[in-house]
């Protein structure tokens, strides 16, 4: 690694200085060449406003219209614009300064005579202006001025040659070394790829590990997976058949306590004078007291194990559960139940569903309306709570709450699938689809 790091780095200050220095010589160069350009440019631009402005002042003399005159005056303007850009391109020339004040004299000279004869136009002068017109004085500076463009155009284009055979020059030069370098990075390169490769093998190695090791681990994690919703799904049944024992006792052994409690009271109005006010309100408080407990016995277990459901039918079961809400919620709750043909686990499932969805809209909803819909399908069964209340948002949900969490394994564990769709300030919908073969 020290070797590759050297000779990298010899590569690199290399590299750096060929670039370098082709970049200050092209540069240069490119400079001149751009500079040689602007001049012949320039000089073309001239050339072409002299023309233009002998042709515009010809067509004024010979018509008369006042546009060439136009055409005249911008052409002078160019002019004058023209031999202020190529002073500035020339100034640091030795060899153009003479052909520079030459061409600038013969131009003024030409522009005066021209100026001449449209002063004697304007004075009316005819035979002046054409004599001046006629005369071969123009033809002999024009020649003098395109002799003298041409001779500083043709310097012009051998300083451009010159300029690009040195840009050539300069290329050639970085080709050579970066060839040279080349050579030396691609030395290193080959040392790197030795080095390169043997890492590449102790990582493959490394990963290998690593992938073994991950596999194992996730392998653990599903199997522990597996065994808590194992024992999740034996703790509910458990807790199942714990409320069904409950709910038999309490029908059982509650009851029978109730009934005979009913009998004394019976039996004690014939042996005592129930027209005392105090004595008939004592029983009659009593046996009011007795009814309270009956209905809150029977209404634990109907929560414990509701008897609706293995005697009547989940839709009756249903029914009555949705009923006794709207009675001590005040809530509207409108429901749309279809006879399903699921297993007694399933249906279960689905009573337990709704019903832990209504103690949820009775604790924090704060709903008006309620719907519950149970559709049979020729493959599945789906069940939905929705109401108007003050949903939630469902990726904040807390993780001390188990109640979805509940329902969600209730529900994957005879099959299904379980969906919870909520908006604050726009209600709640708990939609779950089993199959029906589910259970059975």
């Amino acid at each position: 690694m020290t070797v590759n790091m050297l000779l990298a780095f010899f590569a690199a200050v290399m590299l750096l200085g060929v670039n370098e220095v082709g970049y200050i010589s092209s540069h240069s160069a490119i400079e001149r060449f751009e500079k040689a350009q602007s001049t012949r440019h320039t000089l073309d631009r001239l050339m072409r406003e002299m023309l233009s402005i002998e042709s515009g002042l010809r067509g004024y003399l010979l018509t008369g219209n006042a546009q060439y005159i136009e055409t005249y005056a911008k052409s002078a303007q160019s002019i004058e614009k023209s031999i202020h850009d190529l002073h500035g391109l020339l100034a640091d020339s030795a060899e153009n300064s003479q052909d520079f004040t030459d061409l600038s004299s013969q131009i003024a000279r030409r522009i005066s005579e021209l100026n001449l004869s449209l002063q004697l136009h304007r004075e009316g002068n005819e035979d002046a202006w054409r004599f001046v017109l006629t005369t071969d004085v123009g033809l002999k500076n024009m020649d003098a001025i395109r002799a003298t463009s041409e001779r500083m155009i043709a310097r012009t284009n051998q300083r451009a040659e010159d300029s690009n055979d040195e840009i050539l020059h300069s290329l050639a030069l970085s080709r050579m070394g970066i060839a040279a370098v080349g050579a030396v990075g691609l030395l290193a390169f080959y040392m790197y790829l030795r080095k390169a490769e043997a890492l590449r093998i102790a990582s493959e190695r490394e990963k290998e590990a690593q992938a073994r090791e991950r596999d194992q681990l996730e392998q653990l994690v599903r199997d522990r997976t597996a065994s808590l919703g194992k024992l999740a799904t034996h703790l509910q049944q458990v807790r199942e058949e714990e409320r069904g024992h409950l709910a038999r006792e309490l029908h059982d052994e509650l009851g029978a306590l109730l009934t005979a409690a009913k009998l004394d009271v019976a039996r004690l109005k014939s042996h005592v004078d129930i027209s005392v006010p105090e004595i008939g309100e004592r029983l009659k408080h009593l046996v009011e007291t007795l009814n309270g407990v009956i209905s809150l016995k029977r209404r634990i277990i109907e929560d414990l194990r509701p008897s609706s459901l293995s005697n009547l039918g989940l839709t009756a079961s249903l029914e009555i559960l949705t009923r006794e809400f709207a009675e001590r919620t005040k809530m509207n709750v409108e429901v749309s139940l279809e006879a399903v043909q699921l297993s007694a686990s399933s249906q279960l499932t689905v009573y337990r569903l709704v019903q832990e969805s209504l103690t949820n809209i009775g604790k924090y909803a704060k709903a008006s309306r309620v719907l519950i819909t149970v559709h049979n399908y020729p493959t599945h069964v789906t069940v939905q709570v929705r109401d108007d209340g003050a949903g939630f948002n469902t990726h904040a949900i807390s993780p001390t709450a188990h109640g979805l969490a509940g329902m969600n394994h209730r529900v994957e564990a005879a099959g299904g699938r379980l969906s919870v769709t909520s908006t604050p300030g726009e209600g709640t919908l708990v939609s779950a689809t089993l199959p029906h073969s589910s259970g059975a």
